[in-house]
Parts: C-alpha cells; sequence; structure tokens
C-alpha cells in the first residue's frame, strides 16, 4: 500500500481552491476531493506488523488544532514534470505538528524523508516547463488569501495509481486530542 499522512482540507477550502482550475492546454487538474497538505509521505508499506507500527505511531501524536489558512500559488518543477499547487500562510504550529508525525514514524521504522517539509496543497500537473498560459494562471492567483480553518485530526491516506488524476483513500483519522481514535481498515 502507498501511504501518506496527510491534513484533509475541509469543504469551503476545496471550493475555493477548485475555482482557480482554467482550461489550460497541457495541464491535468486534480479532483477536488484529493486536495490535501501532506505531512508524510510514507511510500510502498507492506506488511502487517509495520501498518499496526505506523497506526500506533499517528494515533500517539497529540497536538493542538492547527490553523490553517491558503496563501498564494506556485509551481514546482522536478525531472520534467510539473506541479501546480496553493501554499499555505507560515505556522509554528504546522511546522511542530509535521515533526511531531515524522519523529512518530521514524520510531515506528520509516526511514527518515529526505526532502525538506514545503506546505503546498497540489492542485494539477503537467510536462515540461511553464508556459505563458501557466504564468499567467500564477500571476493572476499570487495573492490567494482563505480564511483561516482549524484542523482537528490526521488523516492516513491510501494513494491509488492510477494513469491521469490521483485517487486516494482515507484509511484511519487521528484526532490532535488523541481522545478517540478510529481504527485502522484493512484493505
Amino acid at each position: 500500500m502507498r501511504l501518506f499522512a496527510a491534513l484533509d482540507l475541509p469543504n469551503e477550502q476545496k471550493r475555493l481552491l477548485s475555482s482557480l482550475r482554467r482550461s489550460i492546454a497541457g495541464v491535468v487538474w486534480y479532483p477536488p476531493e484529493s486536495y490535501h497538505l501532506t505531512l508524510r509521505f510514507m511510500g510502498e508499506v507492506r506488511g502487517r506488523p509495520l501498518l499496526e507500527e505506523i497506526d500506533h505511531a499517528l494515533a500517539g501524536i497529540t497536538a493542538a488544532p492547527v490553523s490553517l489558512e491558503l496563501s498564494g500559488v506556485g509551481v514546482f518543477t522536478q525531472a520534467g514534470r510539473s506541479r501546480l499547487w496553493a501554499g499555505l500562510a507560515p505556522s509554528d504550529a504546522l511546522t511542530t505538528l509535521q515533526a511531531k508525525v515524522e519523529t512518530a514514524l521514524r520510531r515506528a521504522g520509516l526511514a527518515a524523508e529526505k526532502r525538506r517539509f514545503q506546505p503546498h496543497v497540489s492542485l494539477g500537473t503537467f510536462q515540461g516547463d511553464p508556459g505563458p498560459d501557466i504564468i499567467r494562471w500564477v500571476q493572476s492567483h499570487n495573492l490567494l488569501r482563505s480564511s483561516i480553518v482549524e484542523i482537528e485530526h490526521i488523516t492516513l491516506f491510501h494513494s491509488h495509481k492510477t494513469n491521469d488524476e490521483p485517487h486516494y483513500e482515507a484509511c484511519a483519522d487521528y484526532p490532535l486530542s488523541a481522545l478517540a481514535h478510529t481504527p485502522l481498515r484493512a484493505s
């Protein structure tokens, strides 16, 4: 199973981000229901014992609810594949939560994440360098701001590979208060 821990966005933010979608040649927009903020990508996880360790590690994380505010848009480019994204306003609480997730998952047996945490929500993808239409899209939305929302749980997602758009399935929710935990569902 390809797994990642994330903050699932409320519908209000998903609607706002969905309103940014435009017909731009070569851009494949992700479906709004897939919008999330990845805290830690785990990749392929095999074996029930490791799944149970991950479940236990995420269930043990306690933190205050995290305030999120969407802030600006941009483009990441890596190995000829580019991604359109929406950023988030800087947040010490978010940085602290992500560090707790990283520490908990390393203790559960996962290797350390090599990439630096850059909070963003992926909106779509395209091949190659940004053309003029994409540059205009970034310029017209770079002042994006949303209302502040409180996120009170971490979600463990299973990523299903597809040829075009992503498909993510929520496997378990972990309240940040750690008072209630929805057990991991076997797939």
